[in-house]
């Protein structure tokens, strides 16, 4: 009886680790990745093992293995496979054109901000008024500096404007012209109070 068991326990183990390294006797595998499907975007069916299996392991031969087969699951447990696009990084997306609507437009209302500032600035200027601005007070000292005073600070806005649409800063390319609509509008409406 011990020769026995001493011959079993060791070919039994052996043969018990081989059946539970199989991934059919594992209950938390699921089915083979199917690459073809994933490829084409198709979906898959969901598999599940048939219940086929001899009895006990060893009722075929000692060195007989279990055999599963995979069949498809019911037509109303597939799953559909999402399909990921990674985008290929030499496609870029569509930019707006610099001279868009948009741009065409706050350009616009900066230049008749910065018009309407050199309208304020001037005549409060003829009244003895200070200008306040730094650097504006460097071309106040005559009609035509403070005109191109102006001038400069619509085409500065217009330059850096494009310099961000260049680089690919949109939301900055815009903000550029909001805040000197802000700056101006300020200008002016201190102006008109305080003539």
């Amino acid at each position: 009886m011990g020769k026995t068991s001493k011959s079993f326990g060791q070919g039994g183990f052996a043969l018990l680790v081989i059946l539970l390294a199989q991934p059919c006797w594992l209950p938390a595998q699921q089915a083979p990745f199917n690459a073809t499907a994933h490829v084409t975007g198709e979906p898959v069916a969901n598999a599940t093992m048939a219940e086929s299996f001899p009895a006990t392991p060893f009722a075929s031969g000692a060195n007989a293995l279990p055999t599963a087969s995979f069949r498809p699951a019911s037509t109303g447990a597939i799953a559909p496979v999402v399909r990921i696009t990674i985008p290929d990084p030499s496609d870029k997306p569509a930019l707006h054109p610099f001279w868009d609507r948009e741009n065409r437009t706050l350009f616009a209302l900066n230049a008749a901000m910065a018009g309407a500032d050199f309208y304020t600035t001037r005549r409060n200027l003829a009244r003895n008024g200070t200008e306040l601005n730094p650097v504006t007070r460097l071309f106040s000292g005559s009609t035509p500096g403070l005109a191109a005073n102006f001038a400069m600070e619509t085409g500065g806005v217009i330059g850096v404007s494009y310099m961000l649409h260049k680089t690919g800063h949109h939301k900055l390319e815009r903000m550029t012209s909001y805040v000197n609509l802000g700056a101006s509008a300020f200008a002016v409406s201190y102006g008109l109070a305080h003539h």
